[in-house]
């Protein structure tokens, strides 16, 4: 059994796609907290090596978030990035299943939005 399921992959940094989602949540009427920040807590360990760029270019991020709507149970996403790319996890464990109503909604407040960009910029291009 999956303990996440992959939903978005965005071509930015970690942070810049967190900024954005956070947008996009905040529109839609949703609330994001961030819970945990991989490069925050790298901060008292710093001679942590990276298994992919080293200890002076690494670049990898991982944010988790709780994403809450109204008085529902909150959705916990993970966020991980490297080399300016990051994906986009819900977080379906059986201690903690997502609530159906708040994962559809963060997906209607992403999805759409970075498919009709996508179609928009494939058309400009061609």
């Amino acid at each position: 059994m999956n303990a996440s399921i992959l939903f978005l992959v965005m071509n930015q940094s970690c942070n810049q796609a967190v900024e954005w989602v956070d947008q996009k949540l905040q529109s839609a009427g949703l609330r994001m907290l961030r819970t945990f920040d991989l490069k925050e807590a790298r901060t008292t360990h710093p001679d942590c090596p990276c298994p992919y760029h080293g200890t002076d270019q690494c670049d990898c991020q991982m944010v988790v978030l709780l994403v809450y709507s109204g008085n529902r149970e909150p959705v916990s996403l993970i966020a991980h990035g490297h080399n300016d790319q990051t994906w986009f996890y819900v977080v379906n464990t059986p201690q903690q299943r997502p609530d159906p109503r708040v994962e559809t909604a963060i997906r209607q407040a992403l999805i759409p939005t970075v498919l009709i960009f996508n179609q928009e910029h494939l058309a400009h291009a061609a």
